[in-house]
């Protein structure tokens, strides 16, 4: 559940040819109530493919009752909705309602286009609610005026960590006789062990000691190997913050670029040093990242990776998951553990949550929808598909989901939930079944020592600091040009060394393209956010 701001938008250009699906849109002369008198409330929906369709899932059809209005549903693809995002705004043609649709930064290029819902939420007590026990939340989505363009959703305190976590073979430490390491130094000598004594046992040459995925050209994933900055001190927010996913940090209130500070320079140099040791693959800049799963999984029955970020067991190393723990990232050389931190984003919100047009020819009927989607029932619902399908409520705040039909169904690309849910599952709502949640539940908790050892403000650049669409423009125009640059270099320098030689005049090449005007822009955007 990420958030994305103006930085990832390309220019708007008005390609009304792609909007087809899309024609029934707030705002427009379409029929606003039923033959009965009903109101109608349009609502587009962004999924992944593996969905249902939203007609077929009976908590679609409750809600509609329980709404009294005629919903119609509009449902794009993720990849379609990238085609056509840009051309929707230019249009200025929305649905009542888009989910996972916009981001708040989109309002802000678009005034008018999107409804300000901090002036509804008495209408919405369900919304009012989730501010209340989640006032960060709250935060993700308003800007320093107060606007809010965007609700957020939150899919339960499960999902409170960051999503990413560093596992390691421990069948193979066991086998080995080795302890989990607590230091690079220490990791690399557990790497040298997993590469020469062939610890899965199958007599061949074929392990794999550390398994990293490549960079992306235009920003840190949350799955970057730049998670080792942890290690020296920096607390990364690849999950969520556009800060650092752009390569910026915040230390006692001050906001620096981890691309030009020793911190990055003392990682890329220990990579090239696993790498050139054969402890990391070396075509891992250039591997897809079907290879890497592929390599993660194995066959199966004989695991060939030793370390690797992921999202949890399961998802990461399937039916080999029991060989795999997390592990606290190990401290770089001079940072002790108490200095050693972990990425303080989090899972549980998106930003991309509900929004709603300004044009909404039934307000108060899709206000009235809103609520109903925050409550307790359809959240689990939206989340986990319908009562009695897929999930069954067993008691007071307690719900127990049919894992093994869920997967099953995922299988055929008839998911009963949506991808994204638009609501809020409540801190006190138990949720039994749920494999996935509770693995990731289970790692996360390995890093709560580690999120404790910085400040979540002064130490990080919170989640919910979003600059205006001006500086947000002038952020995007000069990271491209950086991100260029670092990434090309980064890469390089992992695999084939010559960082000495060159880092002085990569700084310099950074400042050149903008570096130092995009540190003050965050500063001042920060300070707005975290000291008024």
């Amino acid at each position: 559940m990420r958030r994305r701001t103006a930085l990832k938008a390309g220019a708007i250009t008005c390609a009304v040819a792609l909007l087809g699906s899309l024609a029934a849109c707030g705002g427009s002369k379409e029929p606003t109530t039923t033959a009965d008198g009903k109101p109608i409330v349009s609502v587009l929906v962004v999924k992944r493919p593996a969905t249902d369709k939203i007609a077929n899932m009976q908590w679609a059809k409750d809600l509609e009752a329980d709404c009294d209005c005629k919903i119609e549903w509009q449902e794009v693809s993720e990849d379609a909705w990238a085609q056509q995002k840009n051309a929707t705004l230019a249009a200025g043609k929305i649905a009542d309602v888009s989910l996972h649709a916009f981001f708040p930064a989109n309002a802000a290029q678009f005034p008018g286009l999107f409804e300000d819902l901090s002036k509804d939420l008495d209408k919405m007590p369900n919304v009012k609610q989730f501010f209340k026990e989640k006032p960060d939340a709250q935060k993700l989505t308003t800007d320093p005026e107060g606007h809010m363009y965007a609700l957020p959703s939150s899919r339960g305190k499960s999902y409170s960590g960051t999503g990413q976590h560093m596992f390691i073979n421990k069948t193979w430490l066991d086998k080995l006789g080795l302890q989990v390491p607590t230091t690079w130094d220490e990791l690399e000598n557990v790497l040298k062990a997993f590469k020469t004594q062939d610890p899965n046992g199958n007599g061949q040459a074929d392990e794999i000691p550390m398994n990293i995925k490549k960079l992306e050209s235009s920003y840190y994933t949350w799955y970057s190997p730049m998670l080792l900055l942890n290690s020296t001190g920096i607390s990364t927010g690849f999950n969520m913050s556009a800060a650092s996913e752009t390569g910026f940090y915040a230390k006692n209130g001050v906001v620096k670029s981890f691309m030009t500070s020793d911190e990055y320079k003392q990682v890329i140099k220990y990579y090239h040093k696993l790498i050139s040791e054969g402890l990391i693959p070396a075509d891992w800049a250039t591997k897809t990242f079907d290879a890497c799963d592929t390599d993660q999984l194995s066959d199966g029955k004989t695991a060939k990776t030793g370390v690797s970020f992921g999202w949890s067991q399961d998802a990461s190393f399937g039916t080999l998951k029991d060989q795999y723990i997390p592990i606290p990232v190990p401290s770089a050389p001079g940072v002790s553990p108490d200095k050693t931190v972990w990425d303080g984003s989090s899972s549980e919100f998106d930003a991309a949550g509900p929004a709603v047009s300004a044009r909404a020819a039934n307000k108060d009927a899709t206000l009235k929808l809103l609520n109903l989607m925050y409550s307790e029932k359809y959240s689990v619902q939206q989340f986990y598909g319908s009562f009695g399908k897929t999930v069954t409520k067993t008691g007071e705040h307690e719900y127990t989901v049919d894992n093994d039909k869920l997967i099953e169904m995922r299988k055929k690309n008839t998911s009963p939930s949506l991808s994204y849910p638009a609501g809020w599952i409540p801190d006190e709502v138990t949720i039994k079944g749920d494999a996935g949640s509770d693995a990731l539940y289970q790692a996360s908790k390995v890093y709560e020592k580690q999120r404790s050892n910085f400040d979540p403000v002064k130490d990080y650049i919170p989640d919910y600091v979003n600059p205006d669409a001006d500086d947000n423009t002038t952020l995007a125009s000069n990271y491209n040009q950086i991100s260029n640059v670092a990434m090309q270099k980064t890469a390089t320098w992992m695999s084939k060394g010559g960082i000495d030689e060159e880092w002085d005049a990569y700084c310099k090449q950074l400042d050149s393209l903008g570096l130092q005007e995009n540190v003050k822009i965050w500063q001042k955007w920060y300070d707005i956010y975290t000291k008024k």
